[in-house]
């Protein structure tokens, strides 16, 4: 890939790519940071995409997935400590409307391995054996993931209201293209 077809990619493909992330993350600007990160790490790998390392999406995605997860370890207890600190203080909602927030709320509760096969599979409208490829896990363990992922999904959204939307054609979450 040249420098061209890089820069060209890159822009393409940014926002789609923080999209899918911020819908396995829960944050947005993480999503951001980790895509961007990935998209640095791939400048350097751009002449191999066509041929070892395969497409350049899926590459960019799972660097910045990883990046995200290796993130998550490092500040895990930073967190605790600063959701402790937001419950505390009363925020305005604004922005994405109920049944988005109901559907990211409910993905935040799962594990992230499970979150991260529903999120490929029903907004990125990957195939199990695409998303085994990308994840390195068996396309059993995809399988038993989504399984789990979707029993949980169901029980938390049903006691939603408001989020009655199915995960494929959910009016309230942008889908990956």
């Amino acid at each position: 890939m040249t420098d061209e077809e890089y820069s060209a990619f890159y822009l393409s493909s940014f926002s789609i790519l923080v999209r899918q992330l911020y819908a396995m993350t829960g944050d947005f600007s993480e999503a951001q940071d980790a895509v961007q990160e990935a998209f640095v790490r791939g400048w350097g790998r751009r002449a191999r995409f066509s041929s070892d390392i395969g497409p350049p999406e899926a590459w960019i995605r799972t660097v910045a997935w990883r990046l995200a997860v290796s993130r998550w370890r490092r500040a895990r207890r930073g967190r605790v400590l600063e959701r402790e600190r937001m419950h505390a203080q009363p925020q305005e909602a604004a922005g994405p409307g109920p049944e988005h927030t109901a559907l990211v709320a409910a993905l935040r509760t799962l594990p992230a391995a499970q979150r991260q096969a529903i999120v490929l599979y029903h907004l990125c409208d990957l195939s199990i054996p695409q998303i085994a490829e990308e994840t390195g896990a068996a396309v059993g363990t995809i399988k038993a993931r989504l399984f789990r992922g979707r029993a949980a999904l169901a029980e938390q959204l049903r006691d939603e209201p408001e989020a009655g939307s199915t995960l494929r054609g959910s009016e309230g979450m942008n889908h990956c293209a």
